[in-house]
């Protein structure tokens, strides 16, 4: 969990949805999950179970704090997005917002990922939140081609590609340890599916790795505090007007 600290350098005080979650995490690992309680992660953060089931209704929602919040931007985004866009584009940089969101805290998210492969509970309970982030992607695709041939069909298999590529390349990261650019696999393999699904996939040639010497740079300057989904959709739209 990261710090948060004001101007002056002294320590800002965290949401208590944030203290609930690094007091559970910490026993999760400290005790293991099993043998961890929400009276021994109330006793950790300095608290009252009313608190905690304020903020998580199970001790598994501890373990993914940062979901419900993720998926609101998910949704904010997909509902700002051009009409005009491919609209395979659109969930696939739908499905980055989740990718940055591990990202941003390389070690928690390390460290969740091996905890969920140890205890079989927590992983059913991602598989959950994982169709929740999948069901989002395909209401939206379906509404975009609402009335075509096979519609809700192809919204469904699509929906579903992306979540699959997306998280190939997230696991691949998360089982290296971290290391590197998390961004690079799932790129790749976002853009196999841009390449079978989307607007005018047939007539898209296979990419050729970049030729690292010519790489452009895209500056932009975004307003302090402005959501993560409106950022990326501001950097997708400069990168397209280039």
């Amino acid at each position: 969990m990261s710090e948060a600290r004001e101007a002056n350098g002294s320590q800002k005080k965290a949401p208590m949805r944030e203290v609930l979650a690094e007091a559970a995490f910490q026993l999760f690992l400290e005790r293991g999950y099993e043998r961890t309680t929400v009276d021994d992660i109330v006793a950790r953060a300095g608290v009252g179970r009313r608190s905690f089931f304020r903020y998580f209704p199970s001790k598994e929602d501890a373990v993914f704090p940062d979901h419900e919040s993720c998926l609101a931007d998910m949704t904010a985004y997909l509902d700002a997005a051009s009409p005009q866009r491919d609209a395979v584009e659109v969930v696939c940089g739908a499905a980055r917002l989740v990718l940055r969101m591990y990202a941003a805290n390389p070690e928690f998210s390390v460290q969740r990922y091996r905890l969920t492969r140890e205890v079989p509970g927590l992983r059913t309970y991602e598989l959950s939140v994982v169709r929740r982030y999948e069901r989002t992607l395909a209401g939206y695709l379906a509404g975009r081609w609402a009335g075509a041939a096979d519609g809700t069909l192809r919204a469904e298999v699509v929906a579903a590609s992306v979540v699959a590529a997306h998280n190939n390349g997230l696991r691949a990261w998360l089982r290296s340890g971290g290391e590197g650019d998390a961004e690079v696999a799932v790129d790749h393999a976002l853009d196999l599916v841009r390449r079978v699904w989307g607007e005018g996939a047939a007539a898209r040639p296979a990419p050729t790795a970049p030729d690292q010497g010519d790489e452009e740079v895209v500056v932009m300057v975004a307003a302090k505090g402005a959501p993560m989904w409106r950022v990326i959709q501001q950097v997708e739209a400069a990168l397209r007007e280039g």
